[in-house]
């Protein structure tokens, strides 16, 4: 069996029709569901970027080992088992931060191709001073990676030049070339991760006649400076991002059917993590400043994600309400094509759990930042079981914070908790408040303390150092 792989960054679950989305068209998505299992609890792990790859390419829940960087060279990765077995593997991606110089994410594939030119990447040096679209206090690194951005897509002409369809197209071609062997297809696209600047007519489909300022990089914040109409714009624009994807996962999938792969091949599509559009008052994924950074609570709308799984000749989609997370992708993929476990995975493959064999493979759901560090107390991890949601930021009497790292876009600021923000425990129950507005700790002291015991005996269960779990011991 063959597998494509799709990986889309900062893709919001509940922005897909599949998942309930009402305004934003995601056709094709929208139709690999209606022919996938796909998992209503997936929750990403790792979080965010590095660390999701780190997840999905070793199969290990990272962060209690690994923070932003280089992927560790004795991490056994996922493209290096399936060498092993004989297939031909492959790696093509647009998403700048894991493949960048020196990160080594590519590790293991047999062939790879970075399409340059997104975020921050230095890649092309003119125009030297490219006028930015809003006022500069409304971006975040307005000079280090926006004029930077507009630099590398100067050249841009048609949609064809976008990043998502050039990574798409060149996967299409690849399969060309290629269906006829046995193979592994990473694709990995930073779209619609920010800057947001799709084509205007995917725009138009959401905010017509817009003339304010684009602010397509916004500040990670509290919304007061963004206007109500700019804040709607950014919704838009984000909504276009998606339809963009959208389109040209439909290409790729096009070509799968025209090349005959859908019978021996797998489709997963999946992403990182989602954003905050405004939602509990913040526009992204943390608030930070010029000089430090702080991780804001990773509520639903960032820790719960997309996942679907189409299997060869599977013609009809199933919902599967088991928990599921990254670190099952690398087993399950393993699982599919037949290769041998290398025994160094945390995760578990999924096929029984689509087969119908077994109905859960774990109790809780673990979303957080890098734990990696002493001391970690302050970081904001979330437990959920698909009830409940515990946001959970370590020991009450453990020392905060305070350390450098290069998440989110490869410029080190200094980590600093937000104790504003969740320095107490914080419980949501989700069927009767999805948004997450309620904290019924004080009434449900006993889900709160199940919540967190089943999160310590996750994390010594994958072999969390002492020296970080004693941070996270006690509610």
């Amino acid at each position: 069996m063959n597998v494509i792989l799709v990986v889309s960054d900062t893709m919001r679950r509940d922005h897909l029709g599949a998942y309930g989305n009402d305004w934003i068209h995601t056709p094709h998505l929208d139709q690999l569901a209606q022919q996938s299992y796909v998992f209503e609890n997936a929750y990403t792990a790792s979080f965010p970027t590095v660390e999701n790859r780190c997840d999905i390419m070793t199969g290990r829940y990272t962060f209690i080992e690994f923070g932003w960087g280089p992927l560790p060279t004795d991490y056994t990765v996922m493209a290096e088992v399936l060498n092993e077995a004989d297939y031909t593997t492959m790696l093509i991606a647009d998403t700048p931060h894991p493949f960048r110089y020196g990160y080594h994410f590519q590790r293991g594939f047999g062939g790879y191709s970075l399409i340059r030119g997104q975020e921050n990447d230095l890649w092309r040096t003119a125009p030297a001073d490219p006028p930015l679209p809003c006022s500069p206090d409304k971006l975040r690194e307005p000079y280090a990676t926006v004029k930077q951005y507009l630099r590398n897509v100067a050249v841009r002409r048609r949609e064809e030049d976008y990043f998502v369809a050039q990574t798409m197209r060149q996967a299409a071609a690849w399969l060309e070339e290629n269906h006829n062997q046995d193979f592994f297809l990473y694709v990995d696209t930073f779209d619609p991760h920010e800057p947001w600047d799709p084509p205007q007519w995917y725009v138009d489909l959401y905010d017509p006649g817009y003339e304010g300022e684009e602010v397509i990089y916004p500040r990670y914040y509290f919304t007061d400076y963004l206007t109500d109409r700019e804040l709607q714009h950014c919704r838009a624009l984000y909504a276009g991002e998606v339809s963009l994807v959208d389109t040209w996962v439909g290409y790729l999938l096009e070509r799968v059917e025209t090349l005959g792969l859908a019978e021996n091949t797998a489709i997963i599509f999946t992403a990182d993590h989602g954003y905050l559009h405004g939602e509990h008052g913040i526009i992204g994924k943390a608030i930070r400043s010029e000089d430090w950074h702080g991780w804001c609570p990773l509520w639903e709308e960032i820790a719960h994600i997309p996942l679907m799984i189409r299997v060869p000749g599977q013609t009809q989609g199933e919902r599967i309400a088991a928990l599921v997370q990254p670190p099952d992708i690398m087993p399950t993929i393993i699982d599919l094509m037949d290769a041998e476990n290398p025994g160094t995975m945390h995760g578990t493959g999924l096929r029984s759990i689509m087969q119908g064999d077994i109905q859960q493979i774990r109790p809780i759901a673990i979303t957080s930042p890098s734990l990696a560090h002493d001391p970690n107390a302050g970081i904001p991890t979330t437990i959920s079981d698909g009830e409940w949601s515990l946001i959970y930021s370590g020991s009450p009497d453990a020392p905060r914070v305070s350390h450098h790292t290069k998440a989110v876009d490869n410029i080190s600021l200094s980590l600093r908790a937000l104790e504003e923000m969740a320095e107490e425990p914080i419980l949501y129950h989700l069927p009767s408040d999805p948004g997450q507005q309620k904290n019924v700790i004080d009434e449900n002291q006993a889900v709160a303390e199940r919540l967190h015991r089943a999160c310590v005996e996750l994390l010594e269960q994958v072999g969390m150092e002492e020296a970080y779990l004693r941070h996270r011991r006690h509610l």
